[in-house]
């Protein structure tokens, strides 16, 4: 591993630049910066997930992988040309959103965020995972990106809406079912 950071301010992006990973500087609102800073705050919401008390094991297991991922992937955004995420990354998601997925009764409605703090913080992480997507798109767009690395949000977003679901029972609520006929 290289160096630490020992002093945490540099004074280095008050021009409004960063430091990427191969030593160029980018302006702190370009598309690579949008894509990896997203992927930061999914990351970050993920772990906002895993300090709710009480997450089934499995669940918790899965996320913290998962979070170790998102790392690698925002090395991968933050050095162009590089890579982390490759297809077995995206295989395993499936297999996981698989798993959970075969537990739960069929959708029949939309459903609502919400079901408990623990589902309420798994479908804030979707989200987020949806806007970090986007963000990789747009970077796309311009510059070349992992095909992998869309793919595995893409799958991630999904995997996470299963798992507010798996939440939602666990925390013994329920799901919030969208009601079109509320009586307007």
């Amino acid at each position: 591993m290289g160096n630490r950071l020992s002093r945490i301010y540099t004074r280095t992006g008050d021009d409004g630049t960063t430091g990427l990973g191969d030593g160029s500087r980018v302006p702190k609102d370009s598309p690579r910066v949008e894509a990896y800073g997203t992927v930061d705050e999914l990351n970050s919401a993920i772990g906002v997930l895993l300090a709710v008390p009480g997450l089934p094991p499995d669940v918790a297991h899965c996320l913290t992988r998962i979070q170790h991922e998102l790392f690698d992937m925002g090395g991968e955004l933050c050095i162009p040309g590089h890579t982390a995420i490759g297809a077995a990354q995206v295989s395993r998601l499936e297999e996981e959103l698989d798993a959970f997925n075969d537990a739960l009764p069929a959708l029949k409605e939309f459903i609502l965020p919400g079901g408990g703090p623990a589902a309420a913080a798994c479908h804030l992480a979707r989200t987020v995972a949806r806007r970090a997507e986007r963000r990789v798109w747009s970077l796309h767009r311009s510059e070349p990106v992992g095909a992998e690395v869309a793919k595995y949000l893409n799958r991630l977003s999904d995997l996470l809406f299963v798992v507010a679901r798996v939440l939602a029972r666990h925390e013994n609520g329920t799901e919030v079912l969208w009601r079109h006929d509320r009586g307007r």
